[in-house]
C-alpha cells in the first residue's frame, strides 16, 4: 500500500481494481500498523512544527481509536449494498487517524501544555521583605509565608513535579499546606528542611554561619546538601525542638523549650532569653536597619528580656538601664550618589 494509491482513493480517483485493492487492504490484519506507519510520516511534519505532543500520546490516542472502532463498528465489515457508503467512510476513518488526532490535541492538550510553558518561562518568583520590614504572603497551594527583616525567598509560581520547593534566604515562618504526596522543602543554604503539613521556622542568613529550625506544630525532616544532587539526612524534628546547623563545621545542636523566641519576631516581638549583646544588636541592626558596633569592653553582658513593636532608642535607653552601657548615634553621611548611609550606633562601657 502507498501513500499516493490512499491519496487516490480518498479523492474518489481509484479504478474499479485500485479500489478493491484498498478495501483488502482495510480489511486485512495489518491494516491498523500500516495505517499507523503511513500516518505517522505525515504526523511528523505537524510535530516538527508544532512540537507539543509526544509520539507516546499520539501512540496512545490511536490505538484508543481504533480500538473504539473496532468496538462499535463490527457492522462496518458486512458488505451490503444499502451500506456500503457508509463502511467505506468509516473506513477511511482509520486512514485518517493521524489527522484526527492532531486536531484533537491542538484543541485541547496543546492549549494547556502551552499555557504551563508560558508559566514555566516567568515561574521563578521572589519575594523580598526589606531591611526595616516583614512581609507576608500565601503560596499556590494555600501555605502562608511570614518573611523576617532583610529576607528573600525564591519559588515557583506553580508547584510542579515530586515536591513543593522554595529556596530562602533569612528567616521565614512556614505554615504549611498539608500533602502527604508532596513535601514541601526549604532550601536554605546547606540545609534542607522537609515537611508535608506543618508549622516551622528557618533562620539563614547569610552573614552567619548557623543555620536554625524551630518546629512549632507536625514533623520536618533535616537533610543536608552534597555535591550534585545527593543529599543526607541529619534526623526527624519534633514540636517544640530547635535546631543549630553549623554549615562550616557540620555540627548540629538541638534544645526543646519555648519556640516563642524563635518566633515571636513574625508578631512584632523581639525576646531575648540569656543572649549576648552581640546577638541582640544583631537583631536590632537588622531590624531597624542600622549599623550598630560594640565596643569589646562590653561583650559580657546578655540580656533577657521581651520588646513588642518598641522603637529603636527606647529599646537602647532599657539596656543603658540594665546594664552599665552607653550608646552614641552618628549622624548619617551623604554618599556621592546622593544617597545617605547606614546610621551608625557604637555602644561602649559606662566610664
Amino acid at each position: 500500500m502507498t501513500k499516493e494509491l490512499l491519496e487516490k482513493y480518498l479523492n474518489n480517483l481509484c479504478t474499479s481494481k485500485e479500489v478493491d485493492e484498498v478495501i483488502q487492504w482495510i480489511k486485512g490484519q495489518t491494516c491498523y500498523d500500516e495505517s499507523k506507519d503511513l500516518g505517522k510520516t505525515e504526523w511528523q511534519k505537524y510535530k516538527d512544527e508544532d512540537g507539543l505532543v509526544s509520539d507516546e500520546k499520539l501512540e496512545n490516542l490511536l490505538d484508543k481509536i481504533h480500538h473504539k472502532l473496532n468496538i462499535e463498528e463490527p457492522r462496518a465489515f458486512q458488505i451490503e449494498s444499502n451500506r456500503i457508503i457508509d463502511w467505506i467512510s468509516r473506513a477511511a476513518a482509520v486512514i485518517m487517524i493521524p489527522v484526527l488526532a492532531f486536531l484533537f490535541y491542538m484543541l485541547s492538550e496543546n492549549d494547556k501544555l502551552t499555557n504551563q510553558l508560558a508559566t514555566i518561562s516567568v515561574d521563578s518568583l521572589e519575594v523580598i521583605a526589606p531591611v526595616g520590614s516583614r512581609t507576608v504572603f500565601e503560596l499556590s497551594d494555600g501555605t502562608v509565608v511570614h518573611l523576617n527583616y532583610g529576607s528573600h525567598m525564591k519559588y515557583p509560581q506553580n508547584f510542579w513535579g515530586e515536591t513543593r520547593g522554595v529556596t530562602l534566604t533569612g528567616e521565614a515562618y512556614f505554615e504549611v499546606t498539608h500533602n502527604p504526596d508532596k513535601p514541601f522543602v526549604v532550601t536554605a543554604g546547606q540545609l534542607e528542611v522537609k515537611a508535608v503539613g506543618t508549622v516551622f521556622n528557618v533562620n539563614a542568613y547569610p552573614e552567619n554561619n548557623d543555620i536554625t529550625t524551630t518546629l512549632v506544630e507536625g514533623k520536618v525532616l533535616l537533610e543536608k546538601q552534597l555535591p550534585g544532587e545527593n543529599s543526607v539526612q541529619l534526623g526527624a524534628m519534633k514540636p517544640g525542638q530547635h535546631v543549630i546547623y553549623n554549615s562550616n563545621t557540620g555540627k548540629i545542636k538541638s534544645a526543646i523549650g519555648d519556640v516563642d523566641k524563635y518566633i515571636g519576631w513574625k508578631d512584632g516581638k523581639l525576646v531575648f532569653d540569656n543572649d549576648p549583646i552581640e546577638q541582640v544588636t544583631q537583631r536590632l541592626s537588622r531590624m531597624f536597619n542600622v549599623d550598630i558596633q560594640v565596643k569589646s569592653d562590653v561583650k559580657e553582658f546578655k540580656y533577657t528580656v521581651t520588646f513588642v513593636d518598641e522603637p529603636l532608642f527606647q529599646i537602647l535607653d532599657l539596656l543603658t538601664v540594665a546594664t552599665p552601657i552607653k550608646y552614641r548615634a552618628l549622624p548619617r553621611t551623604k554618599n556621592p550618589d546622593g544617597t545617605f548611609s547606614k546610621q551608625k550606633i557604637i555602644i561602649e562601657r559606662k566610664k
